[in-house]
């Protein structure tokens, strides 16, 4: 088995950590190998989490600069801002549907244009694939899906050494009952917005 190299990026509060960890679930589901670390950052206060899971026989939780296989951003600054993770051959999953940084908010700071991070995003991947995340998840019910729906995405792309149905049976072991239907749903949604 290859390694594969998974970086995923959020806003605090945009359900990385629960993405992460319903990848891992999945990952033992299949017998795959599987290493994680997080960087929480000022992730109560708005800021950059991330999540690297790295899936094969590696010695080391660490995705230096450049060593990213894929990247999935679930706000697209943040995908801009990762992109130092990436190389030629990265492809990129990313939420479209902007969360401006207090600065921003408050007039501090520029939120660049979402054609200026697609543009800058294409120079340095071999693939982008993004949309709107958002929409979707409000589709299917709940607003806070995004990082379903980008499960959905991802196991779309048959790039990680797991299937679609892992990924769902551990989506339904590792969230809220009251989610769950929700969240199957947003996944479907996203695999769809990938096909």
């Amino acid at each position: 088995m290859d390694v594969t190299r998974l970086i995923i990026v959020a806003v605090g509060g945009q359900g990385n950590l629960l993405a992460s960890k319903v990848l891992g679930e999945a990952a033992r589901r299949e017998g795959v190998s599987v290493r994680m670390s997080e960087i929480h950052g000022m992730a109560q206060r708005g800021g950059v989490v991330e999540s690297a899971l790295i899936f094969g026989p590696a010695e080391s939780t660490v995705i230096s600069d450049g060593e990213a296989d894929i990247l999935v951003s679930f706000e697209p600054l943040e995908a801009l801002r990762a992109l130092k993770k990436c190389n030629a051959k990265t492809v990129v999953i990313t939420n479209t549907k902007p969360l401006p940084p207090f600065t921003a908010a408050i007039g501090k700071g520029v939120y660049p244009e979402i054609e200026t991070i697609r543009s800058h995003i294409e120079a340095n991947a071999a693939r982008l694939i993004d949309f709107d995340a958002t929409a979707l998840a409000s589709q299917a019910g709940n607003v806070l899906s995004v990082n379903m729906v980008l499960l959905g995405a991802l196991a779309a792309t048959g790039l990680l050494p797991l299937s679609e149905e892992s990924v769902k049976a551990a989506i339904g072991e590792t969230t809220r009952r009251e989610f769950l239907e929700t969240n199957l749903k947003a996944f479907d949604l996203g695999r769809q917005a990938v096909y």
